[in-house]
């Protein structure tokens, strides 16, 4: 219908039909999370401390060569100075066998100690209380010890303990309030007297935690998206640089000092002969105190389905030639994990798996209803991944038939991998309608291509649904693909998303899921950039891509309209639910467009305008950090939409 009453000069139009309307599948927006940029550990984790239990690794290397060398003493130093003190790794008598080192130190005077530096320092809220943690074996030291946080000459909090000099190791725990805030503070644990004494599994954590486990603002951040799912442990790290070094996640559950430290995929990232294949980053690790049982949990405070990702047998393609092949008895191996591991989110107390998450304390099956297996594989180097995927695919369905199965299209959406993974997988849907629930399709491109193929997936064939599972939108010459570029995340990126997104959205029926990556990025730790969300010891912010999609998740419907423009660089979509409909429109254009909206159904008068707009070079900081976020804007005329240049904004028509 044609609104009434409107302005005769319009420059453009947008037309809405409900002839060939689709539905939109509830919970299509999701969170990718990978443990890049140091996002777990050092970001969503919220242990305040680096290398708390002495199992840190020195990793360095390149594609099917790679050196792990122990370096339990990293991130620790001797206080006040190298000659107060003696210390030493040591791995006779543990703790915990699965992670063996402790530290031994050796006062030589009173006030002698460790300090651990603990990323950037360690920083505290005043009043802000804290759960403070240390094991401690003596066979003769018996004057106290003190450990706390300690900002110059100042005193945040300190504990006291007494040590038991009886040869066995015992735990010390404390609640502590922070006197002031700091920032870039010191955690200093000492003796009061020269003597011997061995440590090991130090913890700070914020008593404000969500679930005692996670980062208040980060994990708030992540809900506030209101993703339906939550796809982790991440994609490359699945895989590993090595097979001994993937991701196992029996080795992620039960309690947490028992869980086996591992060196991270991205140890290594952007590693070459040229610096002897060593990063900045060689350190980077996995503690697993945030594991299987603990993303599960996260995926429940989140409100959204949980979709795990395993390995098929195949190291990183990038980084490793290294594969279990085909009839090697090693394989059964990995089918069984995924198996069990259905059994653990979802078993009774009488199976072996679901007790283990039972005794965790979750006696309630979790809502587990995705697999994801494999990440960005393709054929090649004779891994025959297509073959050991139908493996996978058979076995989980001869027992889990409802589980919903995600592949994989390759690394990149332009490549001849990408076009021979959907002509195998139509192909197994034409024989098995539930061999594969969505195909898992990864793009990371410039702004350009996002604008360029806004339209691609409009004759996408409908036998095979889509998950768009890691895509974001690359300037390079604004940084994307260094490190540390917070300034990669400019507005054209983010506009440029918001644009393909449109196309997306308009073929709800075949794009079922996505998800930007990556997720999280520690500031001056960051491998990959952009990202969504940007953070340090402190605070935390969105990108501007955070809050494009912030707006996708929540101004969305249940019906998806066809949709066209008559002007040049603008895109457009439309959903509806109940008495609301939600029209997203970019334009992309230098020039201010005033825009009439027609449709052959009643959608209403126009309610309110979000609108997103900027430079295309702006880009959010810890210092801005909403120089690019949507504002509300008051109509000025019901049936008038001025579309200013460079801008994204979603209107709210209601019935």
């Amino acid at each position: 219908m044609q609104r009434k009453g409107a302005r005769k000069e319009k420059n453009m139009k947008i037309t809405m039909t409900d002839a060939g309307k689709v539905p939109v599948r509830a919970g299509s927006f999701g969170l990718f999370f990978e443990d890049i940029n140091y996002s777990l550990d050092g970001g969503l984790y919220a242990q305040m401390l680096e290398n708390r239990n002495f199992e840190a690794k020195d990793v360095c290397g390149d594609k099917d060569n790679f050196t792990v060398t122990p370096d339990g003493k990293y991130a620790w130093s001797v206080f006040p100075a190298e000659d107060a003190a003696a210390i030493k790794v040591k791995d006779d008598r543990p703790l915990f066998v699965e992670n063996p080192h402790y530290l031994r130190i050796e006062a030589k005077k009173a006030g002698a100690g460790i300090v651990n530096k603990a990323y950037d320092g360690v920083y505290c809220k005043a009043g802000m209380r804290y759960k403070l943690s240390f094991w401690m074996r003596s066979y003769d030291y018996r004057a106290p010890v003190f450990a706390g946080v300690y900002a110059g000459g100042e005193k945040i909090f300190e504990v006291k303990a007494k040590p038991r000099a009886d040869g066995k190791w015992h735990k010390y725990e404390f609640g502590v309030r922070a006197g002031k805030s700091c920032e870039r503070a010191q955690f200093r644990f000492t003796l009061a007297a020269a003597g011997t004494l061995h440590v090991d599994w130090f913890s700070l954590m914020p008593e404000d935690a969500v679930l005692g486990i996670f980062r208040r603002d980060l994990a708030e951040m992540l809900r506030e998206l209101k993703p339906g799912f939550l796809r982790f442990p991440g994609g490359c790290i699945v895989e590993g640089n090595t097979l001994a070094n993937r991701y196992l996640w029996k080795n992620s559950v039960g309690q947490t000092e028992r869980r086996r430290h591992n060196w991270s995929r991205w140890a290594v990232h952007g590693a070459c002969e040229e610096n002897s294949f060593r990063t900045d980053f060689s350190h980077y690790g996995q503690t697993l105190g945030v594991g299987y049982y603990e993303y599960f949990l996260l995926s429940e405070y989140l409100g959204a389905k949980p979709l795990p990702v395993l390995s098929v047998g195949i190291a990183c393609q990038y980084m490793s030639s290294e594969v279990v092949p085909l009839g090697d008895p090693a394989l059964e191996t990995y089918i069984q994990e995924a198996l069990d591991l259905v059994e653990f989110a979802r078993g009774g107390k009488d199976t072996v798996w679901g007790r283990v998450r039972i005794e965790m304390g979750h006696p309630e099956p979790f809502a587990l209803e995705y697999l994801g297996i494999g990440n960005e594989q393709w054929e090649a180097d004779g891994n025959e991944f297509y073959k050991r995927f139908e493996l996978f695919e058979r076995r989980i369905h001869e027992k889990y038939p409802d589980i919903r199965i995600i592949g994989t299209a390759g690394p990149t959406v332009d490549s001849p991998s990408h076009k021979s993974a959907w002509e195998w997988t139509r192909k197994n849907l034409e024989e098995n309608p539930d061999f594969v629930y969505a195909c898992d399709e990864h793009f990371y491109v410039p702004p350009k291509w996002l604008y360029d193929n806004a339209d691609v997936y409009d004759g996408y064939p409908r036998k095979g649904l889509v998950y768009a599972g890691e895509y974001a939108a690359h300037v390079m010459e604004a940084g994307a693909g260094r490190m540390n570029a917070p300034e990669s995340n400019v507005w054209e990126g983010a506009l440029a998303e918001a644009a393909f997104m449109t196309g997306m959205e308009r073929n709800a029926d075949v794009v079922v899921m996505k998800s930007y990556a990556p997720l999280l990025a520690r500031l001056g730790y960051t491998q990959w950039s952009p990202d969504l969300i940007w953070f340090d010891g402190k605070s935390a912010y969105g990108s501007a891509s955070y809050y494009v999609q912030k707006l996708y998740s929540l101004y969305t419907g249940d019906v998806s309209y066809k949709v066209r423009t008559d002007a040049p660089r603008t895109y457009a979509s439309a959903t509806s639910r109940d008495d609301l409909t939600f029209v997203k429109v970019v334009n992309a254009g230098e020039e201010t467009l005033t825009a009439d909206i027609e449709a052959d159904f009643n959608f209403g008068e126009l309610l309110r305008i979000v609108r997103m707009q900027g430079e295309l070079t702006d880009y959010n900081t810890m210092e801005e950090p909403a120089k690019l976020a949507p504002a509300e804007i008051a109509p000025s005329a019901p049936a008038t939409v001025e579309l200013p240049p460079r801008s994204f904004q979603v209107l709210v028509f209601r019935r």
